[in-house]
């Protein structure tokens, strides 16, 4: 398992490292009041190469709609910088983020990065996790809230961030990683180590599967490296962090590590 952190402040991107094809895959349901702030955001990077692909559980306030209209608005000059995937079965967060990689990947796209609508993930980050993983090789990097230079928000009250420390430390031990936020949901990937991983066979339905894809990567001998973040808290709407997500997600780690186990047998690789 190899897992790097890296502190060093961000250079610009050369101009062809801009050009490298990157989706973002934007999860949505009920981010009406947030997503066209955060299309805003993504699309005035210095970064020809970044689409957007929301994929939307079917909103009840709208957002699928929001989302074509701002695709419409975005594609305008002939060149497709935003689809979206619109799905009628609200399954969890990790079954979306599995559908929109899996479309990323299909349709070209050199590296996926995953990150939430609600705001909390700084877009001003991403061209340098791109920038780390095309200078190292790195074919997952996790924009981290806990090497040093990461940050939370104010606004979490002091058990929220106790309990978040709790739950990265927690499946970092059971799973022998020495991955400081597995439990993180932004992080760039390489469309190679997304092939290797199989979205089709993980097992997590939930928010586990950001633990999931980490563990599973290492296990495939995937290169991970972490940057700082600040963690902003989310700008408008609820939390979709429910008690069926929060069981699953403190029973994953166990599950991963038997799984392991049971075929960790000569000739036979775990997955």
């Amino acid at each position: 398992m190899s897992v790097h952190h890296r502190t060093a402040p961000a250079t610009p991107l050369p101009a062809e490292w801009g050009r490298t094809p990157l989706t973002v895959v934007m999860p949505t349901y009920n981010e009406a009041q947030n997503l066209p702030t955060m299309a805003e955001a993504l699309m005035a990077l210095p970064l020809p190469g970044l689409s957007l692909l929301v994929v939307d559980d079917d909103s009840p306030d709208g957002t699928g709609t929001i989302a074509e209209q701002l695709a419409e608005k975005y594609n305008e000059l002939g060149r497709t910088r935003m689809g979206v995937l619109h799905r009628t079965t609200k399954d969890g967060l990790g079954r979306a983020y599995a559908a929109g990689m899996d479309r990323a990947v299909t349709e070209g796209a050199a590296y996926v990065l995953q990150m939430d609508a609600d705001g909390s993930h700084p877009a001003d980050r991403i061209a340098e996790m791109l920038g780390v993983a095309l200078a190292t090789g790195a074919d997952v990097v996790v924009g981290s809230r806990y090497v040093p230079g990461g940050t939370l928000s104010d606004a979490w009250a002091t058990h929220r961030k106790l309990l978040s420390r709790w739950a990265n430390a927690y499946a970092s031990g059971i799973l022998g990683t020495r991955v400081r936020d597995i439990t993180g949901g932004f992080n760039l990937w390489s469309a190679q180590a997304l092939r290797a991983i199989d979205l089709a066979s993980l097992d997590s339905a939930g928010y586990s599967f950001q633990v999931e894809m980490k563990y599973r990567a290492l296990r495939d001998g995937f290169t991970v490296m972490e940057v700082p973040i600040h963690f902003e808290d989310r700008a408008a709407g609820e939390s979709k962090m429910n008690l069926a997500v929060q069981l699953e997600s403190v029973a994953m780690p166990w599950r991963l590590r038997s799984k392991a186990l049971r075929a960790a047998k000569p000739g036979k690789r775990a997955r």
